[in-house]
């Protein structure tokens, strides 16, 4: 039932756009490596930590867009945020140097999450039940046109004006962002719901968080799903150049059966939503992850890495992740509902901080072999999947209205730790 009156029909594409920002500026940036490490003079190696720090930065700062939401408003936050990212990624366009480079890579990775973060508290704000599901799911829908369409966009910027103008692009479009949300963007945590932001508050509401073992358990569950995905994802230049063999302008060929997968299975979860119950849907989005896992690990054992069956039971996994996400996020969101924002926060900095380990250890690892790709893959959705029968298990009457208010207490921030 709707809290407030809404056009989640605007609102959709609107946060879906906020939270692309992210991701845009780690999959523009993948076709450019090779004309970056020849122009600045740097290693592959060193390349691939401007992603992990561009993560690390990301990570760190999504522990202070929720709070910083929850006290002063989520549009403000939400605004000023992007207004500095566009500045960062014009100075990225500007770099002269890569360790110049680098610390506008960190300047964006400070400001690019609030768009995700905050925007998670506002459907959250605004919707409950299978309302805030749809409304999860379709946003997820949106925004995998992102990593689907920015490999694409920068290869073509690329070949067209140079690395730097991918950067321009992308300085132009969250600016576009800024402009939309001066005119749709609804404010929805009033002056009489916000909390002070303060350093002892904070800590504690975070000591709570961490605390909270079936918060974590989610949280974890559904950053190594997603890191079943972001393996293939942060290894993208080796997967297409190296062990596909395809060019600069042929990244599509791997990130749209990722992202088609994953866009599939936000419209299916969306579809789903109260028909059946979250529970369920979770379970099949672990067994079409398990189906793509196996068939994953038998392409790479026995036959030669291909478009495009190489690239098919990878979608998959990204079905089976994007199916089960927005039941994760909503119990996660729930646990904390009186500080919303700061519970977001939270999740966006275990789902980063997870990403940046996948990307800056294991994904270098294991990024020059099809089957090495394919057990760190495997292995990391088996252990997402182990922690959500754990869980399970932990929580009582968790049964088909997991999502209703009854699950946890409504009127505290601070949940009690089973």
């Amino acid at each position: 039932m709707n809290r407030f009156r809404a056009n989640p029909k605007l609102l959709a594409p609107l946060l879906a756009g906020m939270a692309m920002i992210g991701p845009f500026s780690i999959d523009a940036f993948f076709p450019a490596f090779h004309a970056i490490e020849a122009e600045l003079g740097v290693t592959p190696a060193a390349m691939q930590q401007s992603l992990s720090l561009y993560l690390a930065a990301y990570a760190a700062m999504s522990l202070l867009h929720g709070p910083l939401s929850d006290a002063y408003g989520r549009r403000g936050v939400i605004l000023w945020s992007m207004l500095l990212f566009a500045a960062a990624t014009a100075g990225c366009a500007l770099a002269t140097s890569f360790e110049m480079l680098l610390c506008f890579r960190v300047l964006q990775g400070v400001f690019g999450g609030a768009g995700m973060v905050v925007g998670r508290a506002i459907i959250r704000d605004r919707f409950d039940g299978a309302d805030a599901q749809r409304l999860m799911s379709q946003v997820s829908f949106i925004f995998g046109f992102a990593p689907a369409i920015a490999p694409i966009i920068g290869g073509f910027v690329l070949g067209a004006a140079g690395w730097r103008a991918i950067f321009w692009l992308l300085a132009g479009f969250t600016l576009f962002l800024v402009l939309a949300s001066l005119a749709a963007l609804p404010e929805t945590h009033p002056r009489e719901r916000r909390t002070r932001f303060a350093l002892r508050p904070l800590l504690r509401t975070y000591r709570a968080v961490a605390s909270d073992r079936r918060y974590l358990l989610l949280g974890f569950a559904a950053a190594l799903n997603f890191g079943a995905i972001f393996t293939y994802i942060s290894a993208a230049p080796s997967v297409v150049l190296s062990i596909l063999h395809l060019s600069e302008t042929e990244f599509a060929w791997l990130f749209v059966p990722i992202i088609g997968g994953m866009m599939s299975g936000s419209a299916l979860s969306s579809r789903l939503a109260g028909k059946i119950d979250a529970l369920r849907t979770v379970t099949i989005g672990f067994i079409l992850m398990s189906i793509g896992a196996v068939l994953n690990l038998a392409g790479s054992l026995w036959l030669t890495p291909s478009v495009p069956w190489f690239v098919l039971p990878i979608g998959l996994i990204g079905m089976g992740v994007t199916l089960s996400f927005p039941t994760f996020t909503l119990l996660m969101l729930d646990r904390f509902p009186a500080v919303r924002g700061a519970a977001a926060s939270v999740q966006a900095t275990i789902s980063l901080g997870v990403a940046s380990i996948v990307s800056g250890v294991l994904s270098p690892l294991v990024s020059a072999s099809p089957l090495g790709l394919a057990c760190a893959s495997t292995g990391l959705t088996i252990s997402g999947y182990l922690l959500w029968r754990i869980y399970l298990r932990i929580t009582p009457n968790c049964g088909p209205d997991v999502l209703s208010a009854r699950l946890e207490p409504a009127s505290t921030a601070t949940p009690s730790s089973t």
